[in-house]
């Protein structure tokens, strides 16, 4: 691919997606008609103060839709290209209805994640084909098993995007990463179709980000959370699908932070006796947010403090993505540092928690 090509893969849904969202933001009497919901800011798992519109994923993705067709995309056809744009719509469309105030249940929201799943499987005949692990690979050669995982897959991590989507910059940070490492993996295989694909989606949440971090003038919101993950996780099925050599279980490795930030709220809300669905304050960001608050800057600079959480977990969140794509075609590593990562992240949770208890004690002593 030449310097040419990655230039226009990286300046035009930049532009794209930052003039639009300088639009919307320009138009401001528009956008607080349609997009502000002042109930938001009662829900309980808020981490901002003040109103905000909640539609800068539509820009991304219309962004990131008119760049695969202007670019093409040459290693897909035309036809698949456009079977997979349109398998955006079940998911983005139930996210921007709820964005819009036109409330969608998280059961609603996730079947139209598995909707847009199945339209892939359906129009482009792919799922996830082998893991790089032989006991697990034996299981996907089987259809009747390799398809239903790969649309619980799939759609939980739309969901998993969205539920990190709760601090300026996080959820848009780590798929930025989670973009660049799919390039990069794909650069060294020789796939210039899904590096230019991934270059085009880094490069339209970036335009997004200029926004978003660190002051928050605009949210990612639900449609564009839930939309960016179906596109992530399909661009990483496409990667291991056509490229023999990248372990799936390397791909998954990207996805650490999103994935175990969700599987650790379904096992705290199901030890509580709660519904899976039940939104908390007890998210990785939520809790480092809080831990900052109560030690260094206090509850009237969550200004602050909101960004600052993205500053802190970035790093971490990328060490996943880093090894992933370093380890790409060493399927047995990447398993064994999975299974690290997984263990070293509900530890470093359990401290957190605690850590979070015994400074709110100590501020409450030190205020009586």
């Amino acid at each position: 691919m030449g310097t040419n090509s990655i230039s226009w893969a990286l300046i035009l849904p930049f532009a794209l997606t930052s003039g639009f969202i300088w639009f919307l933001l320009r138009n401001h009497r528009l956008l607080n008609r349609w997009t502000l919901r002042r109930q938001d800011l009662n829900a309980v798992q808020a981490a901002h103060a003040t109103p905000t519109p909640r539609i800068g994923g539509v820009a991304v993705v219309v962004s990131i839709c008119i760049c695969f067709i202007l670019g093409s995309l040459e290693g897909f056809r035309t036809d698949a290209l456009l079977a997979f744009i349109l398998s955006f719509f079940p998911v983005f469309a139930a996210g921007l209805s709820e964005d819009l105030g036109y409330h969608v249940s998280p059961r609603g929201r996730l079947m139209a994640a598995a909707c847009s799943s199945l339209m892939v499987i359906v129009t482009l005949g792919i799922w996830i084909p082998s893991s790089g692990l032989a006991g697990i690979d034996f299981l996907l050669g089987f259809s009747i098993i390799a398809i239903p995982f790969t649309i619980l897959w799939t759609t939980g991590l739309c969901h998993a995007f969205n539920l990190i989507d709760g601090v300026n910059g996080l959820m848009a940070g780590v798929s930025t990463l989670i973009a660049l490492a799919l390039a990069v993996m794909a650069q060294q295989a020789g796939d210039q179709t899904v590096m230019t694909a991934a270059l085009i989606v880094m490069a339209a949440i970036s335009g997004f980000l200029v926004f978003n971090f660190p002051m928050g003038r605009i949210f990612m919101g639900d449609a564009g959370a839930y939309t960016i993950g179906h596109i992530l996780a399909w661009l990483g099925i496409s990667l291991a699908v056509r490229n023999d050599d990248i372990a799936g279980i390397s791909v998954a490795l990207l996805f650490f932070w999103p994935v175990a930030d969700t599987l650790l709220a379904m096992f705290r809300r199901w030890s509580a006796g709660k519904r899976h669905d039940q939104p908390d304050r007890l998210h990785v960001h939520q809790l480092v947010m809080r831990g900052l608050e109560i030690t260094y800057l206090g509850r009237a600079r969550r200004h602050v403090a909101n960004p600052l959480t993205t500053v802190v977990l970035l790093p971490f969140a990328g060490l996943p993505i880093l090894t992933g794509m370093l380890l790409a075609n060493h399927p047995l590593l990447s398993m064994a540092m999975l299974f690290l990562y997984g263990i070293a992240f509900f530890m470093a949770y359990r401290w957190g928690i605690e850590f979070v208890r015994e400074s709110r004690k100590t501020f409450q002593l030190q205020k009586a």
